[in-house]
């Protein structure tokens, strides 16, 4: 079976092989889906039954038109049916979009949703392609997108909020605000098929302004979220003339029975399809939890029903990918066809705990187990896994994202060159830096050997053996206090120091800990005066000295200085992860809110339907 379904991929382009295919490879039985981006809560059971008991009818005989069916949505949505086009699929309305209003060029931040690149281009169209950085977590910044929209002379701009494969996520204002800034464009699109989804703010939507804008469309999907992908209808949101252009070029029944009985069906389960997306919303946030967990794994943030995570260093995706299928019956999307990613990374659809723990046991003995041919090698207290950005992922894992306390940090670091002991100032810290992390190298200056340092240098005296740090510089949080990196000692008369050769100034730490002993005396003097001339020191005892000072500590990061809130940290940076939280927690609301009383019929209104859970 193997072989066959690793060419069902290679003949798939920017998508994966439908379930069918694979089924029919697979003795017809289908794996666990980890690749459709269906809601795994909705239909309901009983939704399910009623449905197999229409069958017959279902496809006996047509449907209703497309105006019918609309209108139907249009009042559970309270939505004016002369903004709303209905298609067979969302792909459906972008081709239309694609041959009726994108004249010449295309902007779209990648990776995305492969239709978006791969529409205009099939028709002649240029598309220009807003990369999303990985260094920056794959999240989308707006201002650069304008600018770029700008310098490109593009005449139509596509944002997907969520985007998909990452699941980056743009607030309301920021989407109104883009809005208002390319009010001159030909087109824009704000295609919203995973919104409800998403529990960053109460009402991220954007329907409404559609509605009132000459050059809006809001594109959303209803077969993700409803979980019925098979039944091809999604809609978009226009104002009158937009939509009704749309519109006017559908066929008359390019909507199926299945989708006619769905829609009919909803306005008597919009309670159960509200509880659907809050259990969508805590599953998500489970499993982003259990896949940090992995060494080497990083877990973007999202507020799609679906993860984007990156492979450990040494591991493929494709091979990730069979394996798992073939040995564990599992179905995961590599992206390595996606525009703007690669085989790296993985996009893992949400579903329920048991489903999760079936997929982080498959990818442990995938990834990581002892038979030969792992996709990297085990781990161990050895270096193999030390390179690269995974190195940096399992600092701060391992570091909770603040950096190793400073005796265990002392204590695992290398005896400091020659370089770093002579006489002189000490080296320059960096500006910026994560807090546990290695400092920069010294300048190349500084690092040459005596003889070749500049004449005003004195000769270095021998490296002193290495003594235990003071108890004082391991007091908490010392290293990450705000503006003690740019601290400089005080001013003290020292005569006799003239006489010998310069000591390196102290680091923050060690000044910290001399103005702690100051304060310390100071308070059991009780009043009593300073002496005004400090006594210098031996030379035996400024070397006693440097050997004990720690090395220098960049300055905190702003973002990383607050202590998350019990239960619910947030990861200082995009795709870091900090033990026993997860990367789904950094944008937006960290959990969803409680369910809403069950209302037995009924269903919410467009501008209030999307987020009343979360």
């Amino acid at each position: 079976m193997a072989d066959n379904v690793a060419s069902l991929f290679r003949g798939t382009a920017a998508h994966s092989p439908s379930m069918a295919a694979l089924a029919r490879e697979s003795d017809g039985v289908g794996p666990i889906d980890f690749c459709i981006p269906c809601n795994p809560y909705f239909p309901t059971p009983g939704m399910f039954d009623e449905l197999a008991g229409r069958l017959r009818e279902i496809i006996t005989y047509y449907p209703s038109s497309a105006d019918t069916i609309t209108a139907e949505l249009c009042a559970l949505l309270q939505l004016p049916p002369s903004c709303v086009a209905m298609g067979n699929g969302s792909t459906e309305l972008i081709t239309w979009i694609d041959h009726l209003l994108v004249r010449e060029s295309l902007a779209i931040p990648v990776p995305t949703f492969g239709r978006w690149t791969d529409q205009p281009m099939e028709t002649g169209k240029r598309v220009d392609m807003f990369p999303l950085m990985e260094s920056n977590g794959f999240a989308l910044d707006p201002a650069q997108y304008i600018e770029f929209i700008r310098a490109r002379g593009t005449r139509v701009a596509v944002i997907c909020n969520p985007n998909n494969p990452d699941g980056g996520f743009l607030s309301r204002r920021a989407v109104v605000n883009f809005m208002d800034q390319l009010q001159d464009l030909d087109l824009i699109v704000i295609d919203e098929s995973f919104l409800e989804f998403a529990d960053a703010e109460s009402d991220p939507s954007v329907v409404e302004e559609a509605v009132l804008r000459p050059n809006v469309i809001v594109l959303r999907s209803l077969g993700k979220n409803f979980g019925l992908h098979g039944i091809r209808f999604g809609y978009l949101v226009a104002n009158p003339a937009l939509a009704g252009k749309i519109r006017s070029m559908l066929p008359k029944w390019n909507l199926n029975s299945f989708a006619e009985t769905v829609v009919f069906m909803l306005k008597e389960h919009g309670a159960e399809y509200m509880e659907s997306l809050h259990l969508v919303r805590r599953d998500r946030l489970d499993m982003a939890r259990q896949l940090s967990a992995l060494p080497g794994l990083t877990v973007y943030p999202s507020q799609g029903n679906f993860l984007f995570v990156r492979l450990p260093v040494g591991a493929e995706g494709t091979v990730v990918r069979d394996r798992l299928l073939s040995e564990h019956r599992i179905l995961v999307r590599e992206c390595g066809n996606k525009i703007g990613s690669s085989s790296r990374f993985l996009r893992l659809v949400v579903r329920p705990e048991t489903d999760v723990r079936r997929l982080v046991s498959g990818m442990e003995q995938v990834l990581y187990g002892s038979r030969r041919g792992a996709a990297v090698p085990e781990l161990g207290t050895g270096t193999s896994y030390s390179s690269g950005t995974a190195a940096v992922d399992r600092l701060i894992s391992e570091t909770n994202g603040v950096g190793m306390p400073l005796a265990a940090q002392a204590a695992a670091m290398p005896s400091l060159p020659p370089a770093q002991t002579w006489p002189g100032p000490a080296p320059a810290q960096a500006p910026t830096g994560m807090p546990g992390l290695v400092p920069a190298p010294a300048p190349a200056a500084a690092m040459m050997p005596p003889q070749q340092q500049p004449a005003a240098r004195m000769p270095a005296p021998a490296p002193p053996q290495q003594q235990p740090m003071p108890a004082v510089a391991q007091m908490p949080g010392v290293a990450q206090m705000p503006g003690v990196a740019q601290m400089q000692p005080a001013p003290q008369m020292q005569p006799a120091a003239q006489m010998m050769p310069q000591a390196p100034q102290m680091s923050a730490v060690a000044q910290m800990a001399q103005m702690a002993q100051t304060a310390q005396a100071q308070a059991q003097r009780q009043q009593a005066p300073i002496p005004a001339v400090a006594q210098a020191p031996s030379p035996a005892a400024q070397a006693q000295a440097r050997s004990m000072q720690p090395p220098p500590q960049p300055p905190a990061m702003p973002a990383m200085a607050p202590a998350p809130a019990a239960g619910l940290g947030q990861t200082g940076m995009p795709g870091l992860r900090n033990r026993g939280l997860t990367a789904a927690q950094v944008r937006g609301r960290t959990e969803p809110e409680p369910a809403p009383a069950p209302q037995p019929t009924g269903w919410p209104a467009a501008g209030a339907m999307y987020n009343q859970v979360g």
